[in-house]
């Protein structure tokens, strides 16, 4: 179409050109006294502009339709990014599962704790105060390591020996009493708190 379009264009700069010349020979043939050959080139002239009228017409025509091909490519190219962008969201939320998967997630997560009380109470019930010490040892030992403190026996640095006196023994002794008894303590008000608490289903 815009091929077309430049060509009507093309044509309407030839029929100007003919109609000025056709006029030009209109006075010269009347400037001889020739007003047949006159009358012809004023007929001439006007053919040509009425078919420069015409293609004005069709020029306009062809524009109109340029123009509305050029809004429907437009249209075209807003409503496939709009259906992009739909599909795009509707694969978002197909991930995210919507408001009810986040709700299932917020009770898996709740359902996964209260299990988690549940076999924490349970092993700490069954353990002697030796084990629950160990445990507790090797929880701080990995604590340590994540927070990149290294234990004495991996450091390996060769320390002078240490005196070995009975007050020492009884400060160990005396801080294994008070952890037994801090887990004791413990234990005593997690089963309190369970018997007050009513069981999720």
């Amino acid at each position: 179409m815009k091929n077309q379009r430049d060509k009507l264009h093309q044509y309407q700069k030839r029929i100007a050109v003919i109609t000025d010349r056709e006029t030009e020979i209109a006075k010269e043939c009347l400037s001889r006294g020739d007003k047949p050959k006159a009358l012809l080139a004023l007929r001439r002239k006007k053919f040509q502009e009425s078919l420069l009228a015409k293609t004005d017409a069709q020029l306009e025509i062809l524009e109109q339709l340029t123009s509305n091909v050029e809004f429907a490519l437009v249209q075209k190219d807003v409503v496939y990014g709009l259906q992009q962008g739909t599909s795009v969201l509707k694969q978002i939320h197909a991930e995210m599962g919507g408001v009810e998967q986040v709700e299932k997630l917020m009770g898996e997560s709740e359902d996964a704790r209260a299990y988690q009380r549940e076999i924490g109470d349970m092993l700490s019930g069954k353990m002697s105060n030796q084990d629950e010490d160990e445990v507790e040892d090797e929880l701080e030992a990995l604590e340590g390591e994540a927070r990149g403190v290294v234990k004495e026996a991996d450091a390996r640095v060769d320390y002078p020996a240490a005196p070995d006196t009975p007050l020492r023994a009884k400060e160990d002794e005396a801080r294994q009493k008070e952890r037994a008894k801090a887990r004791a303590r413990a234990r005593e008000q997690a089963a309190q708190g369970q018997t007050a608490e009513p069981m999720l289903a």
